[in-house]
């Protein structure tokens, strides 16, 4: 990376950074427009509403121009919000803390799926069930291992595939 950039990565709450801390001391002696910044972040993690969000923002001093990338937020703290639970299960295989509707994970793993080592939304679906496993949460009140099943043998491909239209 040149000299003339500089890159600044921190966690936001989703939706509503500010010019304060972490981003006002770090951004302000670079002179670009705090403003402009906070409004780009809040516009681009809205949809995180509530959650630590990893931004990566890259600055060129010289120009003031600036470039933002967001990150996604873990898996399980998506579950957590989705189900409004402030944890996981400690003995997930014998606890359940609620249960998740396919069009739930199926959402949660596009959020996903551009961080991910697949194009699959199919493979995002397996790899969000897992997390699902180790949180005790059912989906369609059904243990996720059991969906994971279904899913690799083809009984979701329908649903799967309305999503990876939108």
């Amino acid at each position: 990376m040149s000299e003339d950039k500089i890159v600044v990565e921190t966690m936001v709450v989703g939706g509503k950074a500010t010019a304060g801390p972490p981003l006002g001391p770090t951004l302000g002696p670079t002179g670009v427009n705090l403003a402009q910044v906070v409004n780009k972040i809040n516009e681009l993690t809205k949809q995180f509403e509530g959650l630590k969000v990893p931004v990566k923002i890259t600055v060129n001093k010289k120009t003031k121009e600036f470039e933002i990338e967001v990150g996604v937020p873990p898996t399980s703290a998506l579950f957590l919000v989705e189900l409004k639970k402030e944890k996981g299960s400690s003995r997930a295989h014998e606890e359940f803390i609620g249960s998740l509707s396919m069009e739930q994970v199926i959402k949660i793993a596009k959020m996903k799926l551009p961080k991910m080592n697949t194009t699959s939304l199919k493979s995002a679906v397996l790899s969000v069930l897992g997390t699902a496993v180790s949180m005790g949460i059912k989906v369609e009140g059904k243990r996720a291992k059991e969906i994971q099943k279904e899913v690799k043998e083809g009984k979701w491909d329908d649903l799967i595939s309305k999503y990876e239209e939108t």
